[in-house]
């Protein structure tokens, strides 16, 4: 399977380690991976796409949330991406079975999920997990331990609010330490060992909630393992960049100029951002009879 896939590659895109890997998430979240890739995977070339439009995607329905997935695999393709990385947990948990199954034979398709459960099962027994209310609704991450360890023990918290502070760049506003406090307590009831951001706005965050705290309690940021897991995919592939990589390129599907307002300060500079239009994709059989969320294996 790996030979085929490389292959594919070889044959679509000219000098495929010198392709880019391509980055999507509904906002400003995936900028934490994009931050992990660059420090881990330093020669790689990247493309990251930010559906600005469809903000915030942890309101929409699976359905809906699917078809979006697939328009911006579509772009990718169309951009001759050697890797598509989905850097949002709610898209994770309710599109990367179907988009593997669908696009999966050009490029692999790499999601939040899975690395981060098979590393924290390692060291930890009660696992507190935050996140958008579509993730914490399709219980991506209780499914995913759950096929590891059946002993381990998951709780949950909606928290759609942290999202809304790191898109509007409240992340030193006064009432942000409240807001998070708020958001932590039932977990810290349940004497959680770890907590997982199971957002990838939720980094950006990192220093208040590492305040709130006890100390006794790991923070795990799902972009390392995230990354680590592409690092790994590549090698096997033998899609590592030897060589220089070009400039990061950012688009958008709406609101350029705000993005990259709002970007600034998380990436420190300001990147050039162009907004583009994703193209219509007839809706899918095959995501129309995934009605639920599936567990996220792989």
């Amino acid at each position: 399977m790996k030979k085929q896939l490389f292959s594919k590659i070889c044959h679509t895109i000219e000098n495929p380690q010198q392709a880019s890997i391509g980055i999507f998430d509904s906002g400003l979240g995936g900028l934490t991976v994009l931050r992990e890739l660059e420090r881990q995977l330093p020669n790689e070339s990247i493309i990251y796409f930010a559906d600005t439009a469809r903000l915030p995607y942890g309101t929409k329905s699976v359905q809906e949330i699917r078809q979006f997935v697939r328009e911006i695999m579509t772009w990718m393709a169309r951009q001759n991406v050697k890797m598509a990385i989905i850097a949002c947990n709610t898209a994770t948990a309710a599109a990367l079975v179907s988009v593997r199954f669908e696009f999966g034979q050009f490029f692999p398709i790499l999601g939040t999920i899975a690395p981060v459960t098979r590393t924290t099962i390692q060291h930890c027994k009660r696992i507190g997990v935050i996140a958008t209310t579509a993730t914490v609704t399709s219980n991506a991450y209780p499914k995913a331990f759950a096929e590891l360890d059946s002993s381990i023990e998951v709780f949950q918290a909606d928290c759609p609010a942290l999202v809304s502070l790191v898109e509007n760049n409240c992340i030193n506003h006064p009432n942000t330490t409240k807001i998070v406090r708020k958001c932590l307590k039932p977990l810290l009831r349940h004497q959680i060992d770890s907590l997982i951001l199971g957002c990838t706005h939720f980094p950006h965050l990192a220093p208040t909630i590492i305040k709130i705290l006890p100390s006794f309690v790991k923070l795990i940021d799902p972009a390392v393992e995230l990354v680590t897991a592409a690092d790994r995919k590549l090698e096997q592939l033998h899609l590592l960049n030897p060589g220089s990589p070009r400039p990061t390129q950012f688009y958008v599907s709406d609101r350029p100029e705000e993005f990259a307002r709002r970007a600034k300060p998380l990436l420190g500079f300001t990147p050039v951002v162009v907004k583009i239009s994703l193209p219509t994709v007839q809706k899918s059989l095959i995501a129309a009879t995934l009605d639920t969320p599936l567990a996220i294996v792989g």
